[in-house]
């Protein structure tokens, strides 16, 4: 008997599926550096560092989100964690748009609440990445 493998959704994300994910934690991360740097010097070239870095983590994260709506969508609803998955990318764009729009401010008003967000948002970009990426390869044979 041949034993075949029945997947409930995609078990490899695809290139660009995994590119735009694993780009937002660098973008994310280099936000958190950049604020932390202007915490420390206050010279204010690195709050525009972290507010561009924050719209291309919003650019591939929102790219990365539309990907995991398509999963959720063709997932088997049994399963709970391309959900879970889908949630951590929406609540990671969502609070990375709120520190875009803190860092939209003047380079003075960013501080401390532009700093609490990136720490927020640079983790669970990491999470989402970690279990976008385990997630999208599990399956089982049945």
């Amino acid at each position: 008997m041949t034993a075949t493998a029945r997947l409930p959704y995609p078990t490899t994300p695809g290139p660009l599926h995994a590119t735009v994910l694993a780009g937002t934690v660098p973008l994310f991360l280099g936000a958190l550096i950049s604020d932390i740097a202007y915490f420390q010097t206050y010279q204010s070239q690195w709050s525009n560092f972290a507010a561009w870095l924050l719209a291309g983590a919003e650019l591939f994260c929102g790219l990365a989100l539309l990907f995991a709506l398509v999963n959720l969508v063709r997932a088997n609803p049994r399963r709970g964690r391309p959900v879970l998955y889908f949630l951590l990318l929406l609540v990671t764009w969502a609070l990375g748009l709120v520190n875009s729009f803190q860092h939209a401010k003047d380079a003075w008003a960013v501080m401390p609440s532009g700093l609490v967000l990136s720490v927020i948002t640079a983790p669970l970009a990491c999470i989402a990445t970690w279990v976008g990426l385990t997630n999208l390869r599990t399956g089982g044979v049945q």
